[in-house]
């Protein structure tokens, strides 16, 4: 039989109100107490109950990760690294509780009884519903990946037009002059920023501005096998792309491939997020480190100091972009 508050309570002599609390290191417990009974929860391998626990301190101990979508517009990869930069952060304090916010006809079931606090991976405006509607609930928000005008919201997200820029700057320092873009999901703020990176790097060198050279993707390998596939049936064919994230750049390389072309000597290619496959693919892929984990990491750790503390100050954190240079880029001549 596992072994419950009641157990310690009776060894340390105290009331199981006065377990759950030292256990769960309320103030109101004097520290030599909290010692005495976390000590004989540990030698009895005492693990907590959750659900008493939430009737006690009236918490679920549920933490929510909503994304805009998980099927559509969301790579494995992203998806992976944040689910994996929020759980190293909450641990086994907390269950971590995925949602897609797409998959909602409505939000009534969020409620601050099942979530003790919401950290929201937004990649488009039409999330601003669900972030206002959690407001009003008064549950505590993180809102991760796009920039939001709310003041009172902790916002963590990385510099992705500064990270595309420097990616074509770097490919106009190589001597390329026919650079395209594979964009991402229309409408996802991620899109719009690295294509503003792109454009102002283009801008700037005086680089005229080839339309042809701008293609839609939506962030999954397809797509960039798709888009690619439009480019190289262009009378003249770029020498470099920029791909709005690497799984559009695997798909543009294997086009390529297939055109009996070769990366980087005939077309070079830079990707963007730097994906745990970008090392291992032949070429290597160039590309923009988005600090996927590093924001979610960051984000994780503003929620439980709110939860923690009970603070609730907006803030705005910007976390840099940083080109990782491989082998999937020539100099021209």
């Amino acid at each position: 039989m596992s072994v419950t508050i009641k157990d310690i309570a009776k060894l340390a002599n105290v009331s199981h109100t006065t377990v759950s609390r030292a256990l769960n290191d309320s103030p109101q417990i004097k520290e030599e107490t909290k010692a005495k009974i976390k000590e004989i929860a540990r030698k009895l391998n005492y693990v907590p109950n959750y659900n008493a626990k939430s009737l006690v301190l009236n918490k679920s101990y549920n933490i929510g990760l909503f994304f805009s979508t998980i099927f559509k517009g969301t790579s494995p990869s992203f998806f992976y690294e944040t689910v994996r930069g929020v759980n190293s952060v909450i641990k086994k304090n907390y269950n971590l509780i995925i949602r897609g916010i797409d998959e909602y006809k409505d939000y009534s079931s969020i409620e601050k009884n099942r979530f003790d606090g919401i950290i929201l991976t937004s990649q488009s405006e039409s999330d601003n519903e669900f972030m206002y509607y959690v407001l009003r609930k008064n549950i505590p928000l993180v809102v991760l990946n796009r920039e939001v005008n709310e003041k009172s919201v902790v916002n963590i997200l990385s510099e992705e037009k500064t990270g595309a820029y420097n990616a074509v700057k770097f490919l106009i320092e190589k001597g390329h002059k026919d650079i395209a873009i594979i964009e991402g999901k229309e409408g996802f703020k991620s899109t719009i920023d690295r294509k503003d990176g792109f454009l102002k790097a283009l801008i700037e060198s005086k680089i005229l501005i080839n339309n042809d050279y701008i293609v839609s993707g939506e962030y999954d390998i397809e797509s960039g096998y798709s888009a690619m596939n439009k480019l190289l049936k262009l009378p003249k064919i770029p020498t470099a792309v920029f791909c709005s994230n690497d799984d559009m750049a695997v798909g543009a390389i294997k086009a390529i491939y297939e055109k009996g072309l070769r990366v980087p000597n005939d077309i070079s290619v830079i990707g963007f997020d730097d994906s745990e496959f970008c090392r291992y693919i032949i070429p290597a892929l160039t590309t923009v480190r988005k600090p996927i984990k590093e924001v979610s990491q960051k984000g994780a750790e503003k929620l439980m100091n709110m939860l923690e503390n009970n603070e609730n100050d907006g803030e705005r954190i910007y976390i840099p972009t940083i080109l990782k240079i491989r082998d999937s880029v020539a100099e021209l001549k």
